[in-house]
């Protein structure tokens, strides 16, 4: 496995490919590539064959060079790292941040190709795959490319265990605008896995994710909460908080007046399974039970004394 990161420091885990499925790859790409040579050396000598030797010999080395050195490095710029060989191997060939190639990438690694592949029959590229750690050949090293796996062994994920049910809707004023993107995945990553981990190890890093999510919400973790109960509560109200914003258009359902729409400001949670918050902001609107024949965007009633058209004269 190797971890790499992007400049938009997202670690990306990686699995470089092996000296077997590259070899394959590279045999299935030279198969097609002779394929073709011999074709179009064939179609040449019929077309050629009224011109003289030199022409004759000129033709079929810029043949060799258009087919055997041109033709791979078109094929992997046009399909971003995909040969014939590496898709069906399920390998590709990315630059060293994760990102897929460009022309000067395949042009580098076409070149060097020609030296440690068909010139030396391919033992220098076995060689320099041994010695890498991460199995690159010369013309990854200088291109600054690395042949990955596409297709990995699937591998189940966990699911996020639910918060109490006494904690449900007890943080739905807490401004989660300032967590950032990584800190979700972290607390995601170790409750779908927190089963998994040591003990000693697991509340640890719940202690730690805890102090760092209530550093960002400016709200310090309730007493008595285990860390993990708080964690997963917390990323319960904001997946509860994403649902709003992608299926209301608008304000979320039950936000707080003057918070920013979809925004992961502090937002009073409607009643659910759980009974109302804890706490709730105050609303012009007062529920009642009982049904009630005046909607609540009625004019409001003017005290008497003020003069209103409505055909009721006080008495005298």
């Amino acid at each position: 496995m190797s971890e790499l990161v992007t400049g938009e420091a997202v670690a990306l885990e990686l699995r470089p490919a092996r000296l077997p499925s590259r070899a394959l790859a590279v045999l299935l790409d030279l198969v097609v590539a002779v394929a073709v040579y011999i074709a179009v050396t064939i179609g040449l000598v019929a077309a050629t064959a009224s011109l003289d030797e030199a022409a004759q010999i000129a033709l079929s080395i810029a043949s060799f060079v258009l087919v055997l050195v041109g033709g791979p490095i078109a094929v992997e710029t046009l399909s971003h790292g995909r040969s014939l060989g590496k898709l069906a191997c399920g390998l590709r060939v990315v630059r060293d941040d994760g990102g897929p190639i460009r022309f000067r990438h395949a042009l580098v690694r076409g070149a060097i190709g020609v030296i440690e592949i068909l010139l030396t029959f391919g033992v220098v590229a076995c060689i320099a795959s041994l010695v890498s750690a991460r199995g690159r050949r010369l013309g990854d090293v200088f291109a600054g490319t690395l042949v990955v796996r596409e297709r990995v062994p699937y591998a189940r994920s966990g699911s996020v265990p639910p918060p109490p049910p006494w904690l449900a809707g007890r943080f739905s004023e807490l401004d989660l605008s300032a967590v950032p993107d990584g800190l979700w995945l972290a607390v995601r990553q170790y409750l779908t896995r927190m089963r998994q981990l040591d003990p000693q190890v697991g509340m640890a890093m719940a202690e730690r994710l805890a102090a760092d999510l209530a550093a960002r919400t400016g709200s310090p973790a309730p007493q008595g909460v285990p860390p993990g109960a708080y964690l997963a509560a917390v990323l319960q109200e904001r997946q509860a908080r994403e649902a709003r914003r992608a299926f209301v258009n608008g304000p979320d359902v039950g936000a707080a007046p003057g918070t920013t729409p979809g925004a992961y400001g502090p937002a009073a949670a409607p009643p659910g399974p759980y009974g109302p918050p804890t706490s709730q902001p105050a609303s012009p609107v007062t529920w009642s039970s009982a049904p009630s024949s005046t909607p609540s965007s009625a004019p409001r009633e003017e005290p008497p004394g003020e003069g209103r058209a409505s055909g009721f004269v006080p008495p005298a």
